[in-house]
């Protein structure tokens, strides 16, 4: 579970003034399916991820599944994934009709754009 405290690399971002300060003072990048914020915590030895996804897609069901698939597209990439951040990862309405490993391979994307994933060998692209 990636959300526990006593697991390192990646934490919630919960409150409210963290998700504005990232908002406002983040950097975007985007694809049809997720825009993500960005912004460098140098202090901090973990990445902290907050997810939304808008009332406008489908209903707290769909909206429920689509923040499961992130977080654990979130896991798969964990041990990957930069330190030292805080992130928001919004989803947009494309995402409502994609399956699990559509959304994993979109958020994968996203994720490199935006210089979040650390390269491995066996990413050719």
């Amino acid at each position: 579970m990636i959300w526990s405290e006593e697991m390192n690399k990646i934490q919630p971002l919960k409150k409210n003034q963290d998700f504005q300060h990232v908002f406002k003072k983040g950097q975007s990048t985007a694809n049809r399916q997720f825009v993500i914020y960005v912004l460098k915590q140098r202090e901090q030895a973990y990445a902290r991820v907050g997810l939304s996804v808008s009332k406008k897609i489908g209903n707290a069901v769909t909206r429920n599944r689509i923040k499961r698939y992130i977080r654990e597209g979130l896991r798969h990439y964990e041990n990957r994934f930069s330190t030292g951040i805080d992130c928001v990862i919004i989803a947009r309405k494309p995402t409502s009709e994609l399956t699990y490993w559509e959304m994993l391979k979109n958020l994968k994307h996203v994720l490199k754009k935006s210089d979040l994933l650390k390269m491995d060998k066996d990413d050719s692209r």
